[in-house]
């Protein structure tokens, strides 16, 4: 698919076929999370992948909106070291979002779901994933193909016009 298509048909999937994802394309998913953007290239992120039927059901029951990871053919964990300041936090989460993105763009392109989860209980998230206690499992992302539809192209989403977004020059 190309670079355009898949950033247009990406969309938060939550309901998955039951087939696995191949270990090369998560390789290829994570791949992309590792090599984005990073404030200072600190890259302080570690992602976990999990496919575990039982580690998913347990990771579902983290966070009110986690549900879709216990039928996701895998989750993706991304891990934050406790930050030591407010603005280092706030960095760090950016940067988790830019690689949030990378890995469900990079999904969209080979045809598979993503739908991205907060967690809310971290005790249970770290003893699921074996995470250290200075860590923060800050967020989930379900992984998977699509169980209603493929990915293509959407051509209307369901965003905001153009004109009332993007503003040149000034507001």
């Amino acid at each position: 698919m190309e670079t355009w298509d898949a950033i247009r048909s990406r969309r938060n999937v939550r309901t998955y076929r039951a087939d696995p994802v191949a270990a090369s394309d998560l390789d290829r998913i994570t791949e992309a999370g590792r090599r984005a953007p990073s404030a200072s290239n600190r890259q302080h992120w570690d992602f976990i992948v999990v496919t575990d039927r039982d580690q998913l059901r347990a990771l579902s029951t983290v966070w009110r909106g986690a549900g879709h990871v216990a039928g996701a053919a895998a989750a993706i964990a991304l891990v934050l070291p406790r930050a030591e300041d407010e603005r280092t936090r706030l960095i760090d989460y950016y940067d988790l979002g830019q690689a949030t993105y990378a890995m469900a763009v990079a999904a969209a392109d080979l045809g598979i779901g993503t739908a991205h989860s907060s967690v809310g209980d971290q005790e249970a998230a770290r003893k699921i994933l074996g995470v250290p206690d200075d860590h923060d499992v800050t967020f989930l992302l379900g992984v998977g193909y699509p169980a209603d539809r493929p990915l293509r192209p959407i051509v209307h989403p369901d965003r905001r016009p153009a004109g009332e977004v993007i503003h040149h020059g000034r507001w």
